[in-house]
């Protein structure tokens, strides 16, 4: 999984150059009009790819809209360069909320940034908690705290940084899912059934907190097999369920498998993520490794609340479009800034 960088103007300036997405600000090249290509160097169009980026309508999408996010600033770059078909493509992008990423290091200020940031906006903040210990199985994304004490401390020092400021949390994703599968090793998996139900209560406390426990996507393992490690890892506590987490699955298959685990788990609502999934899931690959920053792919649905079903509480952009799934395909580390591959998710998404 993926990590991103966060920076809430002045009051977040380097606070969150986060675990798995410290935002390298690269600026890979990805093609498009130069100075003197089809679109010219046009004046107007290159100042409104570098004009502040804000907010979008409350009413359709509560969350906050990072006006510094990596992808913003590259829009800025590209536009400066004459590239202003890319720039445009990334507007695309930084124009949307997504989630910001907290990762191990300085919890309690990353958190209370982005949170006081999206209040000061009066919007709600969109955060991920990716700090499991033996987190991703050995995998891209490797890590997490030192053991279950550190866990504890480490979601104290988030709920913390929150405070009453209002946020949806997403948490730990693949943590039940490496449950499931067998992939956590065997002595650490009751340890993390009782790490994952005490960061849903202690979340749980914050009077503007909601918790949306990870559920994997309709790819891996079936409702059948999940209900009951969900349970285990306290879904009755949460607000609901995350589905399609940095996945590509189409948003159909994600409210089909979403509304079938519902039904086994007590009627929980339930979000889906939606920022890479436009065309759906690359399927001429490695069986196992079609995850990892797969061709072809665009961005989803916009988040919005309006989803038009009462289980589905929002289609929202967890992974942030252009960080790398891992060093797959070309791709730099996971959570990595990839400038082609963000103009490619958008381009392909028009």
């Amino acid at each position: 999984m993926d990590g991103s960088a966060v920076r809430a103007t002045a009051l977040a300036a380097g606070a969150l150059l986060l675990l798995a997405g410290c935002s390298s600000g690269g600026s890979g090249g990805s093609g498009g009009d130069g100075p003197d290509g089809p679109d010219g160097p046009g004046r107007g169009e290159r100042a409104a790819s570098s004009a502040p980026v804000g907010q979008r309508p409350e009413a359709e999408v509560p969350y906050w809209v990072d006006p510094d996010s990596t992808a913003a600033r590259e829009a800025v770059v590209y536009a400066d360069r004459g590239d202003l078909k890319s720039a445009r493509l990334l507007r695309k992008i930084a124009e949307q909320p997504a989630a910001s990423w907290i990762g191990p290091d300085d919890p309690r200020a990353r958190a209370e940034a982005v949170t006081t940031a999206a209040t000061e906006a009066h919007r709600d903040a969109l955060l991920v908690l990716y700090n499991i210990p033996h987190r991703d199985c050995g995998q891209y994304s490797k890590g997490g705290a030192a053991d279950g004490d550190a866990y504890r401390t480490w979601i104290d020092e988030v709920a913390e940084g929150i405070g009453a400021r209002r946020a949806t949390v997403i948490l730990e994703p693949d943590a039940v899912l490496h449950l499931a599968d067998g992939c956590t090793p065997e002595a650490f998996r009751e340890e993390r059934y009782g790490l994952l139900g005490a960061a849903v209560e202690r979340l749980g406390r914050q009077p503007g907190t909601s918790v949306y426990l990870d559920a994997g996507n309709p790819g891996w393992r079936t409702p059948d097999a999940l209900f009951e490690p969900l349970r285990r890892a306290g879904l009755a506590q949460a607000d609901g369920f995350a589905v399609n987490v940095s996945n590509f699955f189409p948003t159909a298959e994600s409210v089909d498998f979403g509304k079938r685990l519902s039904a086994r788990v007590g009627g929980k609502p339930f979000v889906i993520d939606t920022s890479r999934n436009g065309n759906g899931s690359y399927t001429s690959g490695d069986p196992g490794e079609n995850w990892c920053n797969p061709p072809g792919r665009a961005l989803g649905e916009a988040p919005t609340v309006r989803t038009g079903d009462p289980l589905v509480k929002a289609y929202l952009w967890i992974k942030r479009p252009g960080e790398s799934d891992g060093e797959c395909r070309g791709g730099p580390r996971a959570g990595e800034w990839w400038a082609e591959y963000a103009v490619g998710l958008a381009r392909n998404g028009a």
